[in-house]
């Protein structure tokens, strides 16, 4: 099935957070507003942003 990443064990959209965080949103605040997190999972968010910036897409020419 496809759908928005999730951060593991939870339904919180990935998405979510990074737009919380980019928002000014602290890691604390975070974590009292979502007690199922920890600070592993919100830098995994952070990684994951990282790694789909990092991604190069080349378009053929015709």
């Amino acid at each position: 099935m496809m759908g928005k990443p999730c951060v593991k064990g939870t339904r919180i959209p990935v998405y979510l957070l990074l737009e919380k965080m980019a928002a000014g949103e602290s890691f604390d605040h975070l974590l009292r507003a979502y007690p199922q997190l920890s600070v592993d999972d919100l830098r995994a968010c952070l990684a994951y942003a990282a790694a789909l910036a990092a991604d190069e897409v080349i378009l053929a020419q015709a």
